[in-house]
């Protein structure tokens, strides 16, 4: 594998560009409250990422589908007994979270107005089509990225695909997230660069093993480190 200068930087957007699951994380609290009466915020929480990671295959990524998940673990925990109004309020939480204020993470506007027009800046990210739209308008970074791509999930072949169409295919590609799962392994593995950006609140479900013996991955703290990391990798 060779070692050619990067020509494209792949972007993911959630947690890594902007502020996401914090919010999750507060509908989650919102949600343990409404069903206090039946049983421990533990165990309702353990039940949801259960749902969740099962309904993957049905629903993907996103809000819509962790709304669906929650009403499922309702409907589980009081064993068909969950009052309507409980139904109606999770609902309504679910449409707030579609609803939350985008927080762009620090650096992350400097960093891509730097990179723009030296390198291909592409958006990759998972979720739902419409909710990703709306964050990237609002986040005000458009602008600088060169293509958008909104996927249903992130795995080798997605960034085989995306990079293969630029200059210098995957070779010369660097993906940066703060998702070891969904971000960096898959990236390397397509034969990209791995540039891990780690975020306190990463959700349990992208946990995986650091890959710290792969040649063509890299860490760092923050998206502020990002631009003297690719100028070191280019010499």
């Amino acid at each position: 594998m060779s070692l050619r200068k990067i020509t494209t930087i792949g972007f993911d957007a959630d947690d890594t560009l902007w502020q996401n699951e914090q919010f999750y994380r507060l509908t989650e609290q919102q949600f343990t409250d409404l069903l206090s009466d039946f049983a421990k915020g533990e165990h309702i929480t353990s039940r949801l990422l259960e749902a969740e990671k099962r309904n993957l295959a049905y629903y993907g990524f996103g809000i819509k589908g962790f709304t669906l998940s929650m009403i499922e673990t309702a409907v589980e925990i009081t064993e068909g007994k969950v009052p309507a109004s409980v139904i109606g309020d999770i609902l309504a939480i679910g449409r707030e979270l579609l609803k939350h204020p985008v927080e762009t993470m620090p650096h992350a506007r400097d960093v891509l107005e730097a990179l723009r027009g030296q390198y291909y800046l592409v958006m990759i990210t998972k979720g739902d089509l419409f909710d990703q739209e709306r964050k990237l308008a609002q986040s005000g970074l458009g602008d600088f990225f060169d293509a958008v791509e909104i996927v249903s999930d992130k795995s080798t072949t997605t960034y085989r695909r995306i990079f293969s169409k630029t200059a210098g295919g995957p070779d010369c590609a660097a993906m940066v997230g703060n998702s070891l799962k969904s971000d960096i392994v898959p990236a390397l593995a397509s034969g990209a660069w791995g540039i891990f950006v780690p975020h306190e609140l990463t959700w349990v479900y992208e946990h995986v093993e650091v890959p710290r013996e792969a040649p063509r991955f890299r860490e760092i703290p923050d998206l502020g480190h990002l631009l003297p990391l690719i100028q070191d990798i280019a010499r």
